[in-house]
This record gives structure tokens, sequence and C-alpha cells, in this order.
């Protein structure tokens, strides 16, 4: 019986979540790595109280992994509501950290978790430690912490971590052992870079036999990545990764309506991320664009199944 293809998705957040909430019903082996550096929200508050690695990526991950009933499921992502210091904390970040303190380790924490809600795949922290993202603006300021950096809505010419950050390694070995190594959609500067800025995690990328796949973003962040194209997504990740060493790029062409785009630009400042054909066939990379999106709940996102569906297509060649 042949074995089936061992995937690793690097990211964290919503977009990492859309990206296995798809995947986990197809037969691969499947390793999702999440950023730890989150200090926002409830997320922030327990990092502060705890001194603990951020939980809130790691939560939403496992919860679209689940295969228990959504009722079931959505108690994870559920916040109370309340006048205590309770307040807007979810009760996946709530058990996570109580776990950590209890077992000494957010990866143990995660396997736990991962029996309770039923999830079949592996999911891994980027780093056992407290880590602080820092970012460097292209006018030289120093912005501290991963929520600042995106409220902030600067340019930014360099990220690094405040603390030397100690990759897992099974990280690592996960990586290695890879027939496709997929970037994930999602923040590039505080979700997907986090994982770049690791020279451990780089380089065992450069060695590694498995493809690289990009996931592009469909909107642009505001500050950060205006008027970026594909190319642009692509030539800040290859500032850390290398010139050229991504292999194929996932981008939507989905008719996305002028209302919905009006009320993107207007609400929160993000713009369609522009396919710049010209630009992407004068690079080495394999560029896929189909119809990816999904507008159902009144957002714009991936749609999991089509999504996932091209990338295992991918994965069979």
């Amino acid at each position: 019986m042949q074995n089936n293809k061992k995937v690793v998705v690097l990211g964290g957040g919503s977009g990492t979540s859309v990206v296995v909430r798809g995947l986990k019903y197809f037969p691969i082996d499947l390793t999702c790595v999440i950023t730890v550096s989150d200090d926002g929200s409830s997320t922030g508050r327990l990092r502060k109280e705890f001194s603990t690695p951020a939980v809130g990526d790691i939560r939403k991950v496992l919860s679209n992994l689940s295969t228990l009933p959504d009722e079931i499921r959505d108690v994870m992502e559920y916040r109370l509501d309340t006048y205590s210091e309770l307040n807007g904390h979810a009760i996946g970040n709530l058990l996570l950290t109580s776990l950590i303190r209890e077992t000494g380790s957010l990866k143990t924490s995660i396997d736990y978790l991962a029996m309770l809600l039923h999830v079949k795949q592996k999911v891994l922290p980027l780093s056992e430690d407290f880590l602080t993202l820092v970012g460097r603006t292209t006018d030289g300021e120093l912005i501290e912490g991963e929520e600042e950096i995106t409220l902030a809505h600067k340019k930014y010419e360099a990220l690094f971590y405040k603390e030397k950050p100690n990759v897992l390694p099974e990280v690592l070995d996960a990586i290695r052992e890879a027939d496709l190594i997929i970037l994930s959609t999602g923040s590039l500067y505080t979700s997907l870079l986090p994982h770049l800025i690791c020279e451990d995690v780089c380089q065992t990328i450069r060695e590694a036999k498995g493809k690289v796949m990009y996931i592009c973003n469909v909107m642009t962040q505001p500050g950060e990545t205006d008027d970026f194209g594909v190319t642009d997504h692509v030539d800040a990740i290859e500032k850390y990764l290398g010139r050229d060493e991504i292999d194929v790029v996932i981008g939507s062409n989905s008719e996305i309506s002028e209302a919905m785009l009006k009320k993107y630009a207007d609400s929160e400042r993000k713009d369609k991320v522009e396919i710049d054909h010209d630009k992407i066939r004068e690079r080495r990379f394999e560029f896929i664009e189909k119809d990816l999106l999904t507008v159902a709940d009144g957002t714009i996102k991936h749609d999991s199944l089509k999504l996932s569906t091209v990338i295992f297509e991918y994965l069979l060649r």
C-alpha cells in the first residue's frame, strides 16, 4: 500500500485555518506549523500574565482540524462575555494555557487538546519560547509586538525577534520529510514571515526535497502591503528564503463585485492583490490561477475545498 504524501503548512491565524479546514479531508500526511508571537486580544493578555507562547492561532487551527460536530467544536472559539477579567477570553485559549501550566510544554499541550478534539493531523508550534516580533519600518522606526506592527499601518524593511528563537526540532524534521512545503495565505508580516526570519527554518527549506508552494493573499494589508501584486509578495518572502526558492504560487482570479471591493477599501483600507502577469512571466516559479474565492458570509476569503483540491492535484503530479 502506497504511503500518503507528506505536506507541511507554515502559517498562523485565520488564513492557515482556511487552508487546513479543506486539506483535512484529503488523503495526505499533514503537519501544521504555527507562529507563537501573537500578542493581541485574549492571547496577548494570557501571554503577559503567564509568560507563555501565544496560543490563539494554534487554537484556531485545532478547531478547524477537529472532526467533532460543529456545535462541540465551536465551544473552542466561544469568547466569554462577562464583567470580570475573563471577559473576551476564548475557551480554547484558556484550555491551552491551563495545559501549558500543567505540562510545562506547549507541544504536549497541543497533543492533548488535539486528542480531545479528535484532530488526526499533527500541529506543532514554531517554538516553545516566549517570542517578541519586532519590525523595522522603511523610515527606520522600530515597532515591537505583533499587534502594534499590524496597527501601525507602516511599510517594513525588516522583521526579527527580540529574543533568539529556538525552533522546535520536530518542525525542522517535518520540513525535511515533506513532499510539499506550503507557505500559507494570511498576514504576510505577522503570520508567514515570522517563520522565515528563523534561519534554521529557511536553511532547512532550501535543503529539503519537497517543492515549495506559496498561496498568495487575496487582499492587501493596510500600510504593510499597499499596492502589492503577486510578485511583491513573493519578493518579500524570498528576501529571507532566497531568490527562486519558491516553486509554485497559487493565486485567485475570482471576480469580486465592485460593491464588495469598495466595502473593503472604505472600512478596512484593503485592496485586491493584483495578478501582475507581465512580472510573473519573468520569474522562475509556476503560477496557478483559479477561481478560488467565496463571499458567502459577506467577507472575501478562499474557498477551503476549492483551494485544497488545487493543492492536492499539484501534489499528485
